[in-house]
């Protein structure tokens, strides 16, 4: 898959169909639009994706708001889904100002459409004026072919990232994996940590991902890793060992079941299956140890039982 991105002069010389959008989660809602992109690619269509790169929205507290997916993980999910494109485009003062129909020109132009695939909820160009019945109504005059995509509903409601995320945001991760079609999963390289399971037998792989990327609530899930393409069984601790100390920053921390080696430097990716229970603060490390074990108990019987 060729990633474009960080300029506004993106060009692609192939026909292409195109889908736009957010794409935070590329979650179940999805998946239709994908479909049609797949029958147009059979069709002899590069398939094309694009979407803005815009910060993270900040609440009325201004704490900027989490993403399901980070770019370099949008990048793999994409790729791995069949795209040939992935076109990124800044969200700068021009493009935020730009008139819809002449986004239509542009995006029509440059990236050579000849069919887009959107949802009915898609919406562009400056104050969002463009539609779907817009791009309908352009269709003749420039060529090209509209696909227009009904929601997918799951519990009488949207699937949508908004709805993804407050099932992870709950702790709910078997139900936002539902809603994703997928397990949610945090991507990141192994990094130094105070160590402090080596010493007690539980050795850990610590990582700390982007501050934008939405981690479940702090506690301990039953997880699945994979690292140079092998897949092992674990057990992860969201959160900033309150036990060994304050101040400690939020963290990926996992015991992978069955394994030993050293994994420090290596980009490894951990799949939230489902969770064990909260994070707690132990009187001792003696007791810390001994919940551990527990966890590593309830792991094993977890992964059993699949």
């Amino acid at each position: 898959m060729k990633y474009i991105r960080n300029t506004t002069d993106f060009y692609i010389e192939e026909n292409t169909v195109l889908s736009l959008g957010k794409f935070d989660g590329i979650h179940r809602g999805h998946e239709l639009l994908l479909e049609h992109m797949a029958e147009k690619k059979k069709a002899g269509l590069s398939a094309a994706i694009f979407t803005f790169d815009i910060p993270p929205k900040r609440n009325a507290g201004q704490t900027a708001a989490k993403v399901l997916t980070t770019n370099d993980e949008k990048v793999h999910i994409f790729e791995r889904l069949g795209v040939d494109y992935l076109v990124e485009c800044p969200f700068t003062q021009e493009i935020m100002c730009m008139e819809a129909e002449d986004f239509i020109e542009k995006i029509v132009r440059q990236l050579h459409v000849k069919c887009m695939v959107v949802g009915k909820d898609f919406h562009f160009g400056h104050n969002r004026r463009g539609d779907y019945r817009m791009l309908l109504s352009y269709e003749e005059q420039y060529g090209y072919e509209v696909i227009v995509v009904e929601k997918m509903k799951e519990d009488a409601r949207d699937i949508s990232s908004t709805f993804v995320r407050e099932e992870i945001a709950r702790g709910n991760i078997e139900k936002a994996n539902h809603l994703l079609g997928y397990r949610y999963f945090v991507t990141g390289v192994v990094r130094h940590g105070n160590q402090l399971g080596r010493t007690i037998g539980i050795p850990t792989m610590n990582q700390f991902p982007p501050e934008e990327k939405l981690l479940p609530p702090n506690g301990v899930y039953v997880t699945e890793v994979s690292i140079d393409g092998e897949r092992y069984r674990g057990i992860t601790n969201v959160g900033c060992k309150p036990t060994v100390g304050a101040g400690n920053p939020v963290g990926v921390e996992t015991h992978l079941l069955d394994f030993s080696g050293d994994m420090y430097d290596k980009p490894v990716t951990v799949e939230f299956l489902a969770k064990i229970r909260e994070e707690r603060k132990f009187g001792t490390i003696g007791e810390l140890k001994s919940q551990m074990q527990r966890d590593l108990a309830y792991g094993r019987t977890f992964f059993c039982e699949k």
